[in-house]
């Protein structure tokens, strides 16, 4: 199914297809036996193909793409609404782990 919603044409003959259905689906199964919900399965995935343009669009350095990620998470646990980021859907364990898997 992932790799229809991927629109993967040539799964069996690209690299490329390949390679990237598997970093999605090890990203899904891995948020997925995180028990997230609906919405922060979203979230994740939504993150992993933002760090993934980060690297393949922008070429930005693994350091730089690690503050992408830090800006996107900051403000996750706060009740200030001005620093409560789009990904506070998560609570601060999960992002812990969701850094320690990235």
């Amino acid at each position: 199914e992932l790799e229809e919603i991927l629109n993967f044409k040539q799964l069996k003959t690209s690299l490329k297809e390949a390679i990237l259905l598997d970093y999605y689906t090890a990203g899904f199964w891995w948020a997925k036996e995180s028990n997230f919900s609906v919405i922060q399965l979203s979230g994740f995935m939504d993150l992993l193909h933002f760090l993934l343009e980060n690297l393949r669009d922008k070429h930005m350095t693994l350091g730089d793409n690690l503050k992408e990620l830090g800006k996107a998470m900051a403000g996750i646990g706060e009740t200030d609404s001005d620093r409560s980021g789009d990904l506070n859907f998560f609570s601060i364990e999960q992002s812990k782990a969701v850094i320690d898997y990235l």
